[in-house]
């Protein structure tokens, strides 16, 4: 059995049935006139304001205040509500026929804006509250989560095809979030006398995005190399 073909057949079944879901809303915004541009920019903002909560409350922290964990899980709550728009820009792209090369261009580069904003926010948040190896492994993930996008970016530039590997934007934005909001969930559930650090879910997470995020990279540079030798030949 072809894994990798399992995976993607997995995967693509699993896109169909959200836009079976999201595709009435899409002809909404078609209808209306919203263009698949401003839903990226609506997409970024929403992601901007998620890593402005995790920046207010690391102020707040920093300043000696208790950790407020609803607004942990209101961050989660802005990026998977947020992220959402990722799928619905393309949609309305293709449903609108509006499509065009400077909008692909356009939702690749706020993707990157996105992860940088969210991981850099949460960064800086497990720094106010102490938690240096936290903020160093979400550092990690965030330089695999862009390396991930980089080297495809440079390996479509030279004619190759580099959609290869688990951690890809979805999957990040899914742990990231279902991370976040957990972590929010358990800290206001917490029973006081717990010596649980609910920030540990939320490390963790980014844990497994900084590996599986950095070996995606990796094995698409390695699958680039490859694929330059056979033209080379």
């Amino acid at each position: 059995m072809d894994i990798k073909k399992s995976s993607k057949e997995a995967r693509d079944g699993l896109q169909q049935g959200i836009y079976a879901v999201i595709n009435p809303f899409v002809r909404l915004l078609i209808r209306m006139g919203v263009t698949p541009n401003a839903v990226t920019t609506i997409g970024l903002l929403g992601n901007l304001a998620a890593a402005a909560v995790f920046i207010w409350l690391a102020a707040d922290v920093a300043a000696g205040a208790p950790i407020d964990f609803s607004r942990v899980t209101l961050a989660g709550a802005l990026i998977i509500g947020f992220s959402l728009f990722d799928m619905l820009d393309g949609q309305v792209a293709r449903l609108g026929n509006m499509a065009s090369t400077f909008g692909a261009m356009y939702d690749s580069v706020l993707d990157r804006y996105c992860e940088l904003l969210t991981l850099g926010g949460i960064s800086f948040y497990l720094i106010s509250c102490g938690n240096l190896a936290g903020a160093v492994i979400t550092f990690l993930a965030l330089v695999g989560s862009i390396m991930v996008s980089y080297v495809r970016a440079r390996a479509e530039g030279l004619g190759i095809e580099c959609k290869m590997g688990f951690m890809q934007r979805p999957e990040r934005v899914v742990v990231t979030s279902l991370a976040a909001l957990a972590t929010g969930i358990t800290g206001q559930n917490l029973d006081p006398t717990s010596t649980f650090d609910p920030n540990l879910i939320l490390v963790v997470a980014m844990g497994v995005i900084a590996v599986f995020a950095n070996i995606t990279a990796f094995a698409r540079l390695s699958h680039s190399k490859r694929e330059l030798q056979k033209k080379a030949l």
